[in-house]
């Protein structure tokens, strides 16, 4: 049967109309592509080229700010804590541990893993207290274990606190921590007052007695040693949060406990020893995934404009032409 001139086969209608379609749906898809990543690339290159801002200091009265000491009470004249990083600690120093024992500050530090120090003393009414429970609740949520991968070792700078009261202590913490096969990994320690001074002058711990109350003025921290025995970290107040104790420790140990995690998470997060905590460098990582989007984003439009091209070429709309 004969067609008439000027009309359309339907066979080739349904397929001028499929062509078509697939055309319009291909284009819509990658023009949507194209703007979804074109939206994503500008809101990275705008994150990444402001420099990074720090969180609004609060109004505190920290000891670690020495321009705050001439405005302190004259109770408190002289107290507060002086960073000492990278400082080699008095190893030769002896104190005496919970049985009554004389131990150098060396036995802590043979088996070269980071040792955590804790100053206090044990007599305190207060913030003593608070130090080594947030010390205790802390490293309950930090997976290394005392004794294996490092030392906790509190001591006392009260000359009058015995082995006796240190003892007491030692079995407080480890039914609050309660964790089997770590007991070999918690130290009390007391001392003399030749030692105690030694100690803490290395450390940059100032504190003052008050003969009145007959209590210690004296600021809040616990410190992290390398194996060897030099300070690696500060850690303010009394609480702790368990990823910056966590990465302390693998700070302190150069590499030798963690997870390739933590050697990740290193990179990510820097040591402030102005806040004694671990901060994002978020800076140097948006820069570093802003490159790794622009290539992958890249990549992809070129792979689908070059698919596009293809099926753009002269002949493809073949199956619609008229007879």
């Amino acid at each position: 049967m004969k067609r008439k001139a000027g009309t359309v086969d339907w066979r080739d209608r349904s397929g001028m109309q499929l062509t078509s379609a697939r055309r319009r749906e291909r284009r819509r898809c990658t023009h949507g592509c194209a703007r979804h990543i074109g939206l994503l690339m500008i809101s990275i290159f705008t994150l990444a080229a402001q420099p990074g801002q720090p969180a609004p200091a609060q109004p505190s009265y920290s000891m670690q700010d020495g321009n705050l000491r001439p405005a302190l009470p004259g109770a408190l004249q002289g107290v507060g804590i002086d960073q000492r990083l990278d400082y080699q600690l008095p190893l030769d120093t002896v104190f005496r541990d919970e049985a009554g024992r004389s131990v150098p500050l060396s036995t802590f530090f043979k088996s070269g893993k980071p040792v955590i120090l804790a100053p206090v003393y044990y007599r305190c009414p207060m913030l003593c207290t608070q130090i080594l429970t947030g010390l205790e609740s802390a490293l309950k949520a930090v997976s290394f274990n005392p004794g294996q991968d490092f030392q906790v070792v509190a001591f006392s700078f009260d000359p009058k606190d015995t082995p006796e009261t240190a003892a007491s202590k030692r079995e407080l913490y480890l039914r609050r921590y309660a964790r089997p096969g770590t007991a070999n990994g918690w130290h009390f320690l007391t001392g003399d007052e030749q030692n105690i001074k030694r100690l803490t002058d290395a450390l940059g711990f100032h504190f003052k007695y008050d003969a009145k109350s007959d209590q210690f003025a004296h600021a809040s921290a616990v410190m992290i040693a390398t194996g060897d025995g030099r300070l690696s970290r500060y850690f303010y107040g009394v609480e702790y949060a368990p990823r910056d104790i966590r990465l302390g420790l693998v700070d302190a140990s150069k590499g030798d406990i963690g997870t390739p995690v933590d050697q990740v998470l290193l990179f990510c997060f820097h040591y402030d020893p102005a806040t004694g905590k671990y901060g994002a460098v978020a800076l140097g990582s948006l820069r570093v995934a802003s490159a790794l989007f622009v290539l992958i984003g890249g990549a992809f439009l070129v792979i689908v404009i070059r698919r596009e091209k293809r099926h753009q070429k002269p002949g493809g709309s073949r199956a619609g032409h008229v007879r």
